[in-house]
């Protein structure tokens, strides 16, 4: 984000680095030592000669980010807050989806299942209501670098070797499609087989529903998957919630959305985030059933995580459940997420409030 410092060596794709660094076959020696030994320094690259280690220091850099803040959850699940250069912070979390099982002998059946939930930038344009990241507005845009760093950062701080293999959501602080060409880099170069190879298809790209931009990241054909941030059923509710549909309202990501390539066994996601007495009624879920007619559509309902300054409340169990039934029972695939964090600052950017709000104090 410095552009007066040295470019970091995460910014690049392998192919990129096979045009600056000579012999070629030198970029996949590199891109082993970043992300399956997680090297911190050019130094322990020991396989690479002693004149191209020193090269390599003189012209990149590794350590882009700052680990400041680190909150560990009953269920398993971490939240980190990294400090980038400039001094703004981003959150990152790691969530533990399903814990490592045994077989009766003691040897291992299943490891654990993780999710990482990855920002892409400091704070947010889109300035949705009910968003805690939204109260700090926008302030940067990460590098393609600093979005892959914090995958890089969590497999090494949790020894998660690299050929488990992780789910990436870009789900965390900022929008996704406002950062498009950096989004999409760090895409491929998760994606890379002789790097971390996480295939696209664990992939999660979340988005507001910038719908021009829907359709040229579906041109892009990452063969990532696709989540709308949705979290209403019709434009003057979704107005109030997200101004960004001002500008591109329901018609426009539903028609944006038809256009995505979706492979045969993947669904497009709708985030439906349920806030009690807004939008958790029967009548909601029936819009919303004809609303996703005729797409191969997934619906995923979030409990709203109440924090400091909101309006809005957490939904009763029981309107979860009813709307999940009523949706299910009329041929829509729909899952009620499970929260995770909630004995921690659980809600998108409530550990970096936290630690501002902490620092105005000081």
């Amino acid at each position: 984000m410095n552009m007066e410092k040295k470019p970091a060596i995460q910014d690049y794709t392998r192919e990129e680095l096979a045009q600056l660094i000579k012999p070629a076959f030198r970029a996949k020696q590199i891109y082993s030592w970043l992300y399956h030994k997680y090297v911190t320094s050019f130094d322990e690259m020991k396989n690479l000669p002693h004149s191209l280690r020193e090269e390599l220091k003189e012209k990149y850099r590794i350590e882009i980010l700052k680990m400041i803040k680190k909150e560990k959850s009953r269920d398993g699940s971490i939240k980190y807050l990294f400090e980038l250069e400039d001094g703004n912070t981003v959150e990152t979390v790691l969530l533990l989806m399903k814990k490592k099982e045994f077989n009766e002998d003691g040897s291992v059946k299943h490891q654990e299942r993780y999710t990482v939930c990855i920002s892409c930038q400091v704070g947010c344009k889109v300035g949705c209501s009910f968003c805690l990241t939204a109260k700090s507005g926008f302030i940067a845009n990460l590098t393609a670098g600093e979005i892959v760093e914090q995958i890089r950062y969590i497999k090494r701080d949790n020894n998660i070797d690299a050929n488990r293999r992780v789910n990436i959501v870009y789900m965390g602080m900022g929008e996704p499609l406002d950062n498009l060409n950096a989004v999409s880099k760090s895409s491929r170069i998760f994606a890379d087989p002789d790097g971390m190879a996480i295939a696209p298809h664990r992939q999660t790209i979340s988005t507001s529903g910038l719908s021009t931009k829907i359709v040229k990241l579906g041109k892009m054909n990452l063969g990532v998957n696709l989540a709308i941030s949705l979290h209403a059923v019709d434009d003057e509710l979704r107005e109030r919630l997200m101004p960004i549909n001002k500008a591109y309202n329901i018609k426009s990501i539903i028609d944006a959305v038809k256009e995505f390539p979706v492979n045969n066994r993947k669904r497009v996601m709708f985030e439906y985030l349920v806030i009690k007495d807004v939008n958790d009624d029967i009548a909601s879920a029936k819009k919303l059933l004809s609303l996703l007619n005729g797409i191969k559509s997934k619906v995923n309902l979030i409990y709203f995580n109440p924090h400091g300054g909101t309006e809005y409340k957490r939904p009763n169990e029981k309107d979860m459940l009813a709307f999940q039934e009523y949706l299910t029972k009329h041929g829509l695939h729909c899952t009620i997420r499970e929260s995770k964090g909630l004995d921690i600052s659980a809600a998108c950017g409530q550990l970096r409030d936290n630690e501002l709000e902490d620092n105005r104090c000081l």
